[in-house]
């Protein structure tokens, strides 16, 4: 009866190891974990199935007639099923295995033997014979093993939960460590960068420019949670630094304030406030709030020094964004863009496929032309937001000349590459409203070609995103030669967007997965000279 455990352990670990990295993918969080598991419920199913298959083949008394026949039958082929669906495959953001997930497993196995040992025990004391208590206690033990990976999604869920005391300790021992790193860094000043879109753009580009000044600390990639924070102030802040540069995420109200309590910010940047991550944010209003906790930090900071340098604090905001226009609480707030009364100001931008140049005027009147190899009116915005900050603290413009000549693309935001006739136009990080719009706009600006957009669509929209991602369709009928859409999540929406503003239905293509899409992108007019737009890349939770 041993062997039978077999299959079943074998289950629980690929099943554990799958939904472990669904959890890691949701942060932990258990909103983002059960927006998965009710968004992906086909293997949820299958193992609440097998687990039901099990218990009506072997229930004493069958409800149905010939239900044991079926269920029996049934049981071998979806424990199969399970298995061979489990095993990993490639994934676009890999599976990890730190310390919270080596804990996680602990609990999992503590779990397990919950489940098959109390059955064991308690029937080998209630049987009487031997060995028809052994019998007995190994069928009862096998039963709890059954249901154990019958609720293997929940297992998970459960786990996670039972270890939550413990992390959050390990988590305030890492925070106050970092807090203590912080506090003995004399003279460091830190700048902290939110925004719906552009800020890890601007924290690219903020740290280069900086660097012709001062030694300079970014958080790497899209290290932007707490968490991930603290890792980079424990593992490679050093006392040679001059500027901390921390880009802050959020996906929740108040999410920015537990990062500032942290860092307490000298300095802040808003680079824009839109409708992303409405389905955990609920409102436009907990958006605007949550990204101007930086700001009000960098105000409580001035008024825990008593005021005495007044000025020494700085805070930026994006006035070519309407949400922050019209929401402006803070009049002392160094304003940056193209639209007229910002503080630093660029005008005569000239885009072309090659890069774009324009002209930046200072608070003080002095005007520098700057050039970048860089594409689009976007970039514009987040090189100026950059130039604001660097310049206020002391950066000549002509030596931020030179130094955003240098600039490089940030890695799949509008990343620019070119095979052959054929120019990738990469956005796959990430996407909202009015990112998505940007990259359409900056898709419009090349000539000659044929354009082509590949997308899943929006998601984390709320309620919301049937509306964004038809719009997001119909704004892509404008400019698009071809459309292609990836997986359904949300291509029925951009589709009927694309198709009511007119665009060629027989010009739309649905593919399952990017690889399918990515080999017909290369097919169509093949030969000719063409731009691609690839605007967002679900992360594997989202399928």
């Amino acid at each position: 009866m041993i062997l039978l455990f077999l299959p079943l352990i074998c289950l629980a670990i690929l099943g554990l190891r799958y939904y472990t990295h669904m959890l890691q993918l949701s942060s932990y969080q258990f909103q983002g974990y059960f927006r998965f598991l009710r968004t992906n419920w086909v293997k949820p199913l299958f193992h609440l199935l097998f687990m039901i298959s099990v218990f009506m083949a072997f229930a004493p008394v069958p409800v149905i007639k010939g239900i044991q026949l079926v269920a029996a039958i049934a049981i071998f082929p979806i424990l199969i099923g399970l298995i061979i669906a489990h095993i990993p495959r490639k994934a676009k953001k890999k599976f990890v295995v730190t310390d919270r997930v080596k804990r996680l497993f602990i609990t999992y196995a503590v779990l397990a033997l919950i489940m098959v040992l109390v059955p064991y025990i308690v029937v080998r004391i209630l049987s009487g014979d031997e060995a028809y208590s052994e019998i007995n206690s190994m069928l009862f033990a096998l039963f709890g093993m059954v249901i154990y990976c019958g609720l293997l999604p929940f297992v998970t869920a459960l786990a996670n939960l039972i270890n939550k005391p413990i992390e959050n300790r390990i988590n305030k021992w890492f925070i106050d460590d970092a807090k203590r790193i912080l506090r003995e860094h004399e003279g460091l000043r830190i700048i902290g960068i939110t925004g719906s879109y552009g800020k890890t753009s601007v924290k690219y580009y903020l740290t280069t420019l900086l660097s012709e000044g001062f030694r300079v600390l970014m958080t790497p990639e899209s290290y932007n949670t707490p968490m991930g924070i603290v890792r980079t102030i424990r593992e490679h802040m050093q006392p040679t630094h001059e500027i901390f540069v921390c880009e802050m995420g959020a996906r929740h109200l108040h999410d920015i304030k537990e990062i500032t309590d942290i860092v307490h910010p000298d300095d802040g940047i808003v680079t824009s406030i839109g409708p992303q991550h409405l389905e955990t944010f609920h409102s436009m209003e907990n958006i605007i709030s949550t990204k101007y906790e930086l700001l009000d930090a960098v105000d409580e900071k001035e008024k825990a020094e008593g005021g005495k340098q007044k000025g020494k604090h700085l805070k930026f905001v994006n006035y070519d964004n309407e949400v922050i226009r019209e929401n402006m609480k803070y009049p002392d707030a160094v304003t940056y863009g193209m639209s007229e009364g910002s503080d630093y100001r660029a005008t005569d931008v000239k885009v072309t496929g090659a890069g774009t140049a324009f002209t930046v005027t200072a608070p003080g009147g002095e005007s520098a032309e700057f050039t970048t190899k860089l594409v689009g009116e976007h970039n514009v915005q987040n090189i100026l937001g950059a130039i604001a900050c660097a310049n206020s603290l002391g950066i000549p413009m002509t030596k931020l000349k030179m130094a955003v000549r240098r600039l490089q693309s940030v890695p799949h935001r509008l990343e620019l590459t070119r095979h052959g006739n054929v120019s990738i136009l990469d956005d796959a990080y990430n996407a909202n409203p009015n990112g998505a719009k940007v990259a359409l706009n900056t898709l419009s600006l090349f000539e000659n070609c044929v354009k082509i957009l590949v997308t899943p669509g929006m998601v984390e929209l709320g309620d919301k995103a049937k509306e964004y991602n038809t719009a997001f369709g119909a704004q892509a009928a404008a400019v698009c030669d071809y459309i292609i859409l990836v997986g359904n999540v949300n291509s029925a929406d951009i589709k009927k967007g694309a198709v009511d503003a007119g665009f060629d239905p027989e010009k739309i293509f649905v593919k399952n997965t990017f690889n399918e899409a990515s080999a017909l992108m290369y097919e169509l007019d093949a030969g000719r000279e063409k731009v691609i737009l690839l605007e967002n890349d679900l992360p594997d939770n989202y399928k």
